[in-house]
């Protein structure tokens, strides 16, 4: 009786190599930026949160901020306040006016390229080199000034026109805010279907029915966080502002800088304090950006 020989032990499976653990090489081309982060804007927030409740040997106190409850530096937040609603109430009528021009409008598709190209540029374009454009152009001895003056007799300061007062800039604002505004518009006019409108039509709706019913309730949360964003970001500007008027227009920023730019006179922690302030209404203007432009998103998606 023969016996069968028996088959080979099969080779055991390779047992898979361990993962290794640690931080994805890919998360390595943030830490640039996370550390830039950290350096010069998380450690400079935080000093001024911390230096607004403290006095000049480092104990605690209240008394910076109960010091903001005077009548010049409420004057100084309520003018910026007054500055920031007015160039973010233009910067979205213009702005938004020119996207729906370019996008749904009957303007020739090659003039979108060149008007978001420059809208990207002008919407960073701020500080002294905005205030002396403008000067140049608008100022006293300005340009345009000189040439309405000579060619056509016109004044600008007898119809009460000056560059160097709170009209002027608001001008001087506007020229980053529109940009602004139709870059950030420009997506959600995009994610409008056309269906929508094809729909409304079928319905009978007109023009002026269809913006009203259907597109303006579904771009209001963008256009809501849009204005608080162009709100913020007048709010926080202070090279232009300082640059163009100096220390004669009271607004938040200028004070802040007169505060905490070393003169005798100057309280650095009254300044943390004004920055505090600063922070707290930029922040709530931020996060409603935020949290409109998610709701917004929902829509157009």
């Amino acid at each position: 009786m023969t016996t069968s020989a028996s088959a080979p032990p099969a080779p055991e499976a390779a047992k898979p190599s361990p993962a290794r653990r640690g931080l994805p090489l890919s998360w390595l081309g943030l830490l640039p930026f996370t550390l830039f982060a950290v350096l010069f804007l998380i450690l400079p927030t935080m000093k001024i949160v911390f230096g607004a409740f403290q006095t000049p040997d480092g104990s605690f106190t209240l008394q910076n901020i109960r010091d903001l409850n005077t009548e010049s530096i409420l004057i100084s937040y309520w003018t910026s306040i007054k500055l920031s609603l007015i160039t973010a109430l233009l910067g979205c009528v213009i702005g938004f006016a020119m996207a729906a021009g370019m996008v749904l409008g009957g303007l020739p598709r090659a003039i979108r390229g060149p008007l978001l190209t420059f809208s990207g540029v002008a919407s960073n374009f701020a500080g002294v080199p905005l205030a002396f454009a403008f000067i140049a152009t608008l100022g006293p001895a300005g340009l345009i000034t000189i040439y309405l003056r000579t060619e056509f007799g016109i004044n600008l300061r007898a119809y009460g026109f000056n560059l160097l007062s709170f009209w002027g800039l608001v001008a001087t604002y506007l020229f980053f805010q529109i940009p602004l505004m139709i870059l950030i518009i420009t997506p959600a006019l995009d994610g409008l279907k056309r269906e929508w409108r094809e729909a409304a039509q079928v319905l009978g709706a007109s023009v002026g029915q269809y913006w009203r019913m259907v597109a303006l309730p579904i771009l209001f949360p963008s256009l809501l966080g849009t204005f608080a964003l162009l709100f913020a970001n007048a709010f926080g500007a202070v090279a232009t502002a300082y640059a163009l008027t100096g220390p004669q227009l009271n607004i938040v920023p200028i004070k802040l800088f007169a505060q905490i730019r070393g003169d005798v006179l100057g309280n650095p922690h009254l300044g943390y304090a004004l920055a505090f302030g600063m922070i707290v209404i930029t922040g709530i203007a931020n996060f409603l950006y935020i949290w409109l432009r998610a709701r917004s998103e929902r829509w157009l998606k």
